[in-house]
């Protein structure tokens, strides 16, 4: 029996949230230091509902990496 992977690109709302000890930020200026841009130290939780579906495809899931010769679905 065939299988298809099916792939969706979605755009969406999080909410990225550390806990972190006095020494780890400069609360007298501000300063978040390491923790500025939200990484992988941060626990990411999507806002219910912003999530919002810009393509869908699906192609046939034979194993095989890269290959050219697929065929595979959009709806665009």
């Amino acid at each position: 029996m065939k299988t298809y992977k099916i792939s969706h690109l979605i755009s969406a709302e999080f909410v990225a949230e550390a806990i972190v000890t006095e020494d780890q930020i400069d609360t007298n200026t501000n300063d978040l230091k390491d923790y500025k841009k939200p990484d992988g130290k941060f626990k990411f939780t999507m806002l219910k509902g912003s999530e919002n579906l810009i393509r869908t495809t699906y192609e046939e899931n034979d194993e095989k990496l890269n290959d050219s010769s697929k065929k595979s679905t959009s709806n665009k």
